[in-house]
C-alpha cells in the first residue's frame, strides 16, 4: 500500500501547502528521504533523474530551517537546475514569505549582491559563482544550518570539487548534509567521508541503473549515416525529441540539419547566453520546438516530464553520463524510450556503457534508409556492422563483479586520450 504525505512526518503548514499544489502520492524517494530528513539526520540519496529528488530535498530543508532559524544552502552543478529548483522553492513557500538567493553565472552581480542583502532563507547556487561571492566577501555562510549537494556526481565530473571544499570550509560544522546523486562512483564516498556524519543510505534504485520505464535501443551507424538514421526516428516517433550530442558544435550542425528536416527545433549548450538557454528550454517545454538538441552540461537543467524519445546522436565521452541522459525520458511514472548510434568502431565505448548501467544493451537491426540519403559503398559498412554485432554477441560481463581494469597503453597514448577528454570538455 502507498503512503501519503500525511505519513511523513512533515509539520501540519508544510504539509497544507504539498495538498494545496495538488500533490498526492510521494515518488519512492521522497517515501524514504522525507521522514528522515525531517529530524535532522544526514542523508545519501541515490535516485535516478526525474524521481522527484527536489521535492525529497525541499520539503525537509524547509522544515529544518522553520524551526533553527538558519540558513539553508542548496548547491547544483548548473544554471538551468538552480533556477528551476529555486523555482520549485519559491512555489512551496510562497504563502509564507520564503525568500532565496538564486547565485549563478551569467547572471547579474548587483542583482545578486541586492539578493543576498535581503537576508534570505535559502541561497540557492552554482560552485563558480557561491565561490566568486565568497572571494568579494558579498556572501557569510557562518549561519547555514542545512547543505544540500544535488547531482553530486556531475559537479565532480565537471570539476567542481575544489570549488566544493571552499564552499563547505565557511560552514559551520554543526549542519545537517543531505547529498543526491544518480551514481555512486568512489569519489562520491570521499565526499560523505568528508563532509558528513553517519548519513543514511536511501536508495531507490541500484546505483548506475537505468529507469525501468525506458526502452533502450542501439544502432549501429556509418558516421555519414547519422543524420538520415535520426531523421528516420523522427519520422517514427511522434511525440517531443532530446537529441545529445558530445560537443557544442555538433550540437549547432545537428541542430541545422534537424531544422533542415522540417522540424521546430532549439539547440541547448555553452557557446549560448543563459537567457538563450533558458529560451531554448521554454520552447521545448511549452511544445513550441519538438526537438532539443544538447550537450551534457547544458542538459542537467532539462526537467522536463514527457520527453518521449531520448537520441544519443554521439555515445557520452564518460559512461555514467549515459544514465543521466536516458533519465531525461520515462519519468513521472510514464514509459520512455532511449535510443544510441554508435559507429562500428566504438564496441569498446557501448561495452564501458552496458558495465556502468549493469546490463546488456541489444543491437537492433538497422532500419530501411531513404534512398535518397543512402551513400555508396553500403556493403562495406554491412560487414563492420556484423562483425560489431558478432562480437558484442559473443561477449558475456558478470555485472555486478566487473572492474576496470588497469590500462596497457602506452604513457603517450594516455597523455592523447587525457588531452582528448580535456578538450572534449571544453567543447561541451
Amino acid at each position: 500500500m502507498s503512503k501519503t504525505f500525511a505519513e511523513l512526518g512533515m509539520a501540519p503548514k508544510l504539509l497544507a501547502i504539498v495538498e494545496q499544489l495538488k500533490f498526492t502520492t510521494p515518488t519512492p524517494i521522497q517515501v524514504e528521504a522525507i521522514p528522515v530528513a525531517s529530524k535532522g539526520r544526514d542523508v545519501i540519496g541515490i535516485a535516478q533523474t526525474g524521481t522527484g529528488k527536489t521535492l525529497a530535498f525541499a520539503l525537509p530543508l524547509l522544515q529544518q530551517i522553520s524551526s533553527t532559524r538558519r540558513l539553508g544552502l542548496i548547491v547544483l552543478p548548473t544554471r538551468e537546475l538552480a533556477i528551476q529548483v529555486d523555482e520549485e522553492l519559491k512555489k512551496i513557500g510562497r504563502s509564507f514569505g520564503l525568500r532565496t538567493a538564486l547565485l549563478i553565472g551569467g547572471g547579474a552581480m548587483s542583482k545578486q549582491i541586492r539578493q543576498i542583502k535581503a537576508r534570505p532563507h535559502i541561497v540557492v547556487g552554482t560552485p563558480g559563482r557561491l565561490n566568486d561571492h565568497l572571494e568579494h566577501r558579498a556572501l557569510k555562510l557562518d549561519r547555514v544550518g542545512v547543505l544540500v549537494l544535488d547531482e553530486a556526481d556531475r559537479m565532480l565530473d565537471m570539476g567542481f570539487a575544489p570549488q566544493i571544499k571552499r564552499i563547505v570550509n565557511h560552514i559551520p560544522r554543526q549542519r545537517q548534509t543531505m547529498l543526491f546523486s544518480a551514481t555512486m562512483p568512489r569519489e562520491i564516498l570521499r565526499m560523505v567521508d568528508q563532509y558528513m556524519k553517519n548519513p543514511k543510505r536511501v536508495e531507490v534504485a541500484v546505483a548506475g541503473t537505468v529507469a525501468e520505464r525506458v526502452n533502450q535501443e542501439l544502432y549501429v551507424v556509418e558516421k555519414h549515416q547519422k543524420n538520415q538514421l535520426l531523421e528516420k526516428m523522427l519520422n517514427d516517433h511522434n511525440g517531443t525529441v532530446l537529441v545529445f550530442s558530445r560537443t557544442k558544435y555538433g550540437a549547432k550542425k545537428i541542430c541545422r540539419a534537424v531544422r533542415g528536416m522540417g522540424h521546430d527545433v532549439a539547440e541547448m549548450h555553452s557557446n549560448l547566453s543563459l537567457s538563450q538557454r533558458r529560451r531554448s528550454l521554454e520552447g521545448f517545454k511549452s511544445g513550441k520546438h519538438r526537438v532539443l538538441v544538447a550537450t551534457d552540461i547544458a542538459a542537467r537543467g532539462i526537467d522536463v516530464t514527457d520527453i518521449e524519445l531520448v537520441v544519443n546522436f554521439d555515445l557520452p565521452d564518460n559512461p555514467d553520463d549515459y544514465v543521466h541522459r536516458v533519465g531525461r525520458t520515462g519519468r513521472a511514472g510514464k514509459t520512455g524510450k532511449a535510443i544510441s548510434f554508435a559507429t562500428p568502431d566504438q564496441r569498446k565505448e557501448v561495452y564501458g556503457i552496458e558495465r556502468s548501467v549493469q546490463q546488456r544493451i541489444d543491437i537492433s537491426p538497422l532500419p530501411e534508409l531513404p534512398p535518397a540519403r543512402q551513400s555508396g559503398g553500403d556493403h562495406g559498412y554491412r560487414t563492420r556492422e556484423k562483425r560489431f554485432s558478432d562480437a558484442h554477441r559473443r561477449t558475456t560481463f558478470s555485472y555486478a563483479k566487473s572492474k576496470r581494469q588497469p590500462s596497457r597503453r602506452s604513457s603517450g597514448q594516455r597523455q592523447r586520450s587525457s588531452g582528448n577528454k580535456r578538450r572534449a570538455r571544453v567543447h561541451a
